[in-house]
């Protein structure tokens, strides 16, 4: 999996491969200076999310509350088809802004 974090006025987090319990450390090391920094508005785009376990969701949820703690929101934009699924069945739609 790779992370890489834009440094545009709306950071965009774009994540390539698949995200489990094997690798989401990599997840975290990448996203700690955002949740140490001021950001209020945050993108993942997950266009090369291959798959996502539990674990993974969970790192979308600390980020989730971060950004709401915050005051700010968080936006995941071009999920794929059966990673939609999964946030579908999880419940994750009702928590996310997904375009």
């Amino acid at each position: 999996m790779e992370v890489k974090i834009s440094n545009d006025p709306i950071p965009v987090i774009s994540i390539n491969g698949r995200m489990d319990t094997g690798n989401t450390a990599i997840f975290e090391e990448a996203i700690a200076p955002v949740l140490k920094s001021d950001t209020k508005e945050l993108i993942i785009d997950g266009t090369g999310l291959e798959y996502i376990s539990s674990s993974g969701l969970r790192q979308f949820l600390v980020l989730q509350k971060n950004i709401k703690e915050k005051g700010g929101s968080l936006t995941v934009k071009s999920l794929r088809a059966e990673i939609k699924d999964i946030f579908d069945l999880t419940g994750f739609t009702n928590i996310f802004t997904i375009i």
